[in-house]
């Protein structure tokens, strides 16, 4: 604590050995993040670009892409800083913020998970109905809802948490995230409640959604023609795959928490990595190889990039 700024900073305490793999952990970190933009902002341009994507599917798509994007950007670049600075700080506000961006967009995927998940449902379930119901108004309230409902939730649990004092400085992580809050003195009664309340609201309820709309997908599709369950199985099974990555992703985030003082260093860095490394690289490589129409116009780009 800076008592001349009334300042309080934060000691990173969560790398192994940062003075001799300092720059191995900067060129790995450094290419994933590369990888990581590249990939999503790809997929998105692609959806952008050509009129046959611009449909309520390819939208969330785009939406989930660019979620991803902005989650490792308020993760990756002050890593890169670590990597090169002789000390790993930051200050109370700061890790504040970037737990509260961080948790923010993790909220957000759940929901526009669930948004995709409406989206089949009323598709496969509901194809005569579809044109009318997931029109363009519809898509943009629940592209607006899915961001702003966690961001405004969340900033709540973010001012009630700020009010809290802090007992010790060192986090024992590569970012900011609840561990932050193993560093309080004590927690609020007010501050647990309400974050009962926001897992309910905007993880546990939208899983729950999710499960529902996959389950009546697979049993109409099981009842119906081929036709129909093959095009449930083209358009469902990435959703599926990308929220069972994502889910691993909130375990894992919450375990490491939990058990960060039982866990061994090393071990510990290891599941962080793959919190940040994890859904940002897969959801890009998901969505490009398994959606038949993003897949022909990015294998036509990447021929014309070999042309050239």
């Amino acid at each position: 604590m800076d008592d001349r700024f009334n300042i309080t900073y934060i000691t990173i305490d969560g790398y192994v050995e940062m003075h001799r793999y300092r720059y191995l952990y900067f060129v790995i970190m450094f290419t994933a993040y590369i990888l990581i933009i590249c990939s999503n902002s790809t997929i998105v341009c692609l959806i952008v670009i050509h009129k046959n994507l611009h449909e309520p599917m390819y939208m969330f798509i785009a939406a989930l892409l660019l979620n991803s994007v902005l989650f490792s950007t308020n993760i990756y670049p002050k890593l890169l800083i670590d990597f090169l600075s002789e000390k790993q700080i930051t200050t109370y506000p700061l890790c504040l913020f970037q737990a509260y961006v961080y948790y923010s967009l993790g909220a957000s995927e759940f929901l526009l998970l669930a948004a995709m998940s409406y989206d089949r449902y009323v598709s496969i379930c509901k194809p005569l109905q579809y044109p009318t119901i997931m029109t363009k108004t519809t898509v943009n309230v629940l592209l607006l809802l899915a961001w702003l409902v966690p961001a405004c939730e969340i900033a709540v649990s973010l001012v009630l948490n700020s009010k809290i004092k802090l007992c010790t400085f060192t986090l024992k992580g590569i970012f900011c995230n609840n561990s932050l809050f193993s560093l309080q003195c004590a927690s609020l009664a007010a501050v647990s409640i309400y974050g009962v309340f926001m897992l309910v609201n905007i993880e546990l309820l939208p899983m729950l959604f999710i499960l529902y709309s996959y389950i009546r997908i697979l049993l109409i599709s099981y009842r119906s023609c081929k036709t129909v369950r093959r095009k449930a199985a083209q358009t469902c099974l990435p959703h599926l795959l990308v929220l069972t990555g994502f889910s691993c992703f909130v375990t894992f985030d919450a375990v490491v928490v939990r058990l960060e003082s039982e866990l061994p260093k090393i071990a510990r860095l290891i599941v962080l990595f793959l919190i940040i490394l994890f859904h940002p690289l897969l959801n890009p490589i998901i969505y490009g190889l398994k959606m038949k129409e993003i897949y022909k116009h990015l294998k036509k780009l990447l021929l014309q990039v070999k042309s050239h």
